[in-house]
This record gives C-alpha cells, structure tokens and sequence, in this order.
C-alpha cells in the first residue's frame, strides 16, 4: 500500500481527509506514473489537477517529495524509494508557491 498526502485543496476537492492509501497491482515496480494513475481512478475529480490531462506531465505549480527528496523532474516511470513502495514514508504532492 502507499500512502499519498496530498494539499489541502485537493483533499478538500476529492472530499478525503487525511493521507490516501492506495493499493497498487506490481507494487515493487510502483513508480510516481502508476500512483497518479491509481490516485486519479479512484478520485476522477483530481483528473488534470495533478498532471496535464494531455501529456501527463506534471503542472508547473505541483511538486513531489518523498523521504526528503524533491522527486519532481524524475521521469514520470522512475521507480519510487523503497520506503515509499513499503508504505514506510508517504508520497508527498505539495502545491508550490510562487511570487515576490
């Protein structure tokens, strides 16, 4: 299972409370592609909110993090921390902020 911790915003659009927990099919192979794919099956309403509904490819405002380490420009199919596949340490998705 991994957990999946998400901004406020979102949780509050997919009306989740707390951390997501996703059971993944090949979860040693799990990479961050595979989790958006689960987490946007199970909560369609976070289509295109997370990721370009197009390309795939992650929105400028969006960030991954996971056991201290910003996972963002990794190839979508890179294989996620093992801490994270054995659901030690949760996949973190963090709105950025911008501005001066």
């Amino acid at each position: 299972m991994i957990r999946v911790k998400l901004p406020t915003h979102l949780r509050n659009l997919a009306h989740v409370n707390g951390e997501v927990e996703l059971d993944i099919e090949h979860i040693g192979e799990a990479s961050m592609s595979t989790v958006l794919d689960a987490l946007e099956s199970r909560y369609p309403v976070l289509r295109g909110t997370i990721r370009d509904m197009n390309t795939g490819k992650r929105r400028a405002f969006v960030r991954y993090f996971a056991c201290e380490q910003d996972l963002s420009h990794d190839p979508a199919d890179t294989p996620l921390p093992k801490e994270v596949i054995a659901g030690d340490e949760p996949l973190l998705i963090v709105g950025a902020m911008a501005g001066g």
